[in-house]
């Protein structure tokens, strides 16, 4: 069996919230103590990823999914675990150890309108990154890249000149991922990049990535919210809560029989033509806050099947008849499921 082309081992990346000393002073008890506030965003998060294959990672706002991203890119340095790519540790790399990674791994960004250097034309966003990983490249050819990147997105060659203040949130977004493949990467972590476009152009943008997926054999870290988007880009999909993953499934499968009871609510609330009558799956409470995370299982206050052991042991993955890994005290028991 192939080496994954990236492999994510118990990646956990919590945050420091505290502030200055006088807001780490609390009352407790009858005496003062310090005491630091954390955000538990990414808790033990083990995932591997194919070669040409799209994994979704999706879930709540709020869950870790785009922090998780940012992990996997080096944005954020992990608290603990491990990040291979291709069989390689790259966690724990410095900033120059890390740059022949930089060329095979690249990010496009949700918001198009943040992501792209507003005094920067067009030409000097693409080039950038062409001239930094790849001195050696003429002038002549570095246009010539860009020209052929730029009509593989849809954008004019004409517009080589113009600022990003000069296009629509659409045009933004196939240069930004225009900038994402120039350097022919071969993993491309897409953090929501379809979520603050229109509808009427958010099919055209997911068309654009799944051509240039197969043209160019990427593989591709997809992360969204949105389940008919998933359901239409994806190989596998993970589903995360709380910064904790519940269930990694095929795409086909999930959709057709998923088995953890977050996973049924979420695909419950999608809109069906031709449905009479709404078979939403309600989940009672309120999301927990990743400050003060619930013991056992993270979805236990709001899942009908909860028991005492839920609320008090953390499931661990299991792996089902049909390739399904899921964390679930309700289904490794057999019990009935919402």
């Amino acid at each position: 069996m192939s080496t994954p082309i990236l492999t994510i081992d118990n990646i956990v990346k919590h945050f420091d919230i505290t502030g200055g000393f006088l807001d780490q002073i609390k009352f407790k008890h009858g005496k003062f103590q310090l005491e630091k506030t954390t955000v538990k965003a990414v808790n033990n998060v083990s995932l591997s990823i194919n070669k040409g294959e799209t994994l979704s990672v999706v879930g709540e706002s709020g869950c870790g999914k785009s922090t998780l991203a940012r992990v996997v890119m080096g944005l954020y340095p992990p608290n603990s675990g491990q990040i291979l790519y291709d069989g390689k540790r790259i966690d724990h790399l410095s900033h120059k150890e890390m740059l022949p990674f930089r060329k095979k791994m690249q990010m496009i960004f949700q918001d198009p309108y943040a992501s792209l250097n507003p005094r920067k034309t067009v030409q000097r966003t693409l080039e950038e990154p062409l001239r930094f990983h790849h001195p050696e490249m003429s002038s002549k050819e570095i246009n010539n890249k860009i020209l052929e990147i730029m009509e593989q997105v849809g954008v004019d060659t004409a517009w080589t000149k113009r600022f990003p203040h000069e296009f629509s949130g659409g045009q933004r977004q196939r240069i930004s991922i225009a900038r994402g493949l120039i350097l022919d990467p071969e993993l491309v972590v897409a953090d929501e990049p379809v979520s603050a476009l229109d509808v009427s152009i958010q099919a055209q943008i997911l068309n654009l990535l799944m051509e240039a997926g197969q043209k160019r054999g990427l593989t591709y870290l997809f992360i969204t919210h949105d389940l008919s988007v998933v359901q239409h880009i994806s190989t596998r999909v993970a589903v995360m809560y709380l910064g904790t993953l519940c269930e990694v499934a095929d795409s086909k499968i999930l959709f057709e029989n998923p088995r953890h009871p977050y996973t049924r609510a979420l695909l419950s609330a999608i809109p069906k033509v031709g449905e009479t009558s709404a078979k939403h799956i309600k989940l009672k409470g309120e999301v927990p806050t990743p400050i003060n995370l619930p013991p056992g299982c993270v979805f236990h206050d709001r899942c009908v099947n909860a028991n005492e052991r839920c609320r008090t042991d953390v499931p661990v993955f299991t792996t089902l008849e049909d390739g399904t890994q899921i964390a679930c005290h309700a289904v490794e028991e057999n019990r009935e499921i919402a």
